[in-house]
């Protein structure tokens, strides 16, 4: 039976006159966009381009909530009331939706980005949070999050779908989570080695951690960060391998 993954990628985060990455390009490599929705990054313009560009390309749209922190990229840990970080997702949740009515697209999926995401991958108290925020918007909609996570947890407890997420672009701890950026191996930036994780984690369910061990790893969608200076080489080289193999490329509706 032919393999089914999904290719996802953050989008939608320039800024202004700020520039990321050519996602007309990297769009063709994908299958899934996580895109901004304007407190990490991304401002109306970039936001609704990038809604225009993915569904030009038939890539499915998610959103990508993080905290209120432009000058950070969201990747600074908060300490915020719970109610507040409901609010949070629920309001950049409309923010994207208003964009996808206006263009006739249908949200797919909510992954939660930078430090929210990491944050909530542990407590329980801010996974569901996101949770609850994105069940009272639309229980159809699928939360990403990586296998083993408190977010995966309380979503799947409260019925809501999920997809598991791993990462080929970012080093591994031994428990299993991402390591800390600026840590050592915590940016892949060998195109070779994205591609040898890809492939392990796909076939064998396992990435190798910072320190050499193995971390078992499950995945029905594989990121590629779209602020990587090597992202669209990156999704040009997964991809292709991934099709060689004989692994069907596939929007997360259609794999989980």
């Amino acid at each position: 039976m032919v393999r089914k993954i999904d290719l996802n990628t953050d989008a939608g985060e320039s800024f202004g006159r700020w520039r990321l990455v050519d996602e007309s390009e990297l769009f063709k490599y994908v299958s899934s966009a996580n895109i901004a929705c304007g407190f990490h990054a991304g401002d109306p313009a970039s936001i609704w381009g990038s809604v225009r560009t993915a569904k030009s390309l038939g890539v499915a749209v998610g959103a990508h909530p993080g905290f209120p922190d432009l000058m950070g990229f969201g990747r600074r840990e908060m300490i915020v009331d719970l109610v507040e970080l409901k609010a949070y997702v629920i309001y950049q949740l409309g923010a994207l939706e208003a964009f996808l009515r206006v263009e006739g697209v249908r949200m797919q999926h909510v992954k939660p980005h930078g430090a929210l995401y990491n944050m909530a991958w542990v407590r329980e108290d801010y996974a569901r949070a996101i949770v609850e925020a994105v069940a009272s918007y639309d229980r159809g909609l699928i939360i990403v999050a990586p296998y083993g996570s408190q977010v995966v947890r309380v979503a799947e407890e409260q019925g809501l779908k999920t997809a598991y997420e791993a990462f080929i672009d970012r080093g591994y701890l031994p428990d299993g989570r991402l390591a800390p950026r600026g840590a050592p191996g915590a940016l892949i930036s060998s195109v070779s080695e994205a591609v040898e994780r890809a492939l392990s984690i796909i076939d064998k369910g396992v990435v190798r951690a910072v320190d050499g061990s193995l971390v078992e790893v499950r995945a029905h969608t594989l990121c590629i960060h779209g602020d990587s200076p090597k992202a669209v080489e990156f999704a040009r080289s997964v991809n292709s391998m991934l099709k060689e193999f004989g692994v069907e490329i596939k929007p997360i509706s259609e794999v989980v």
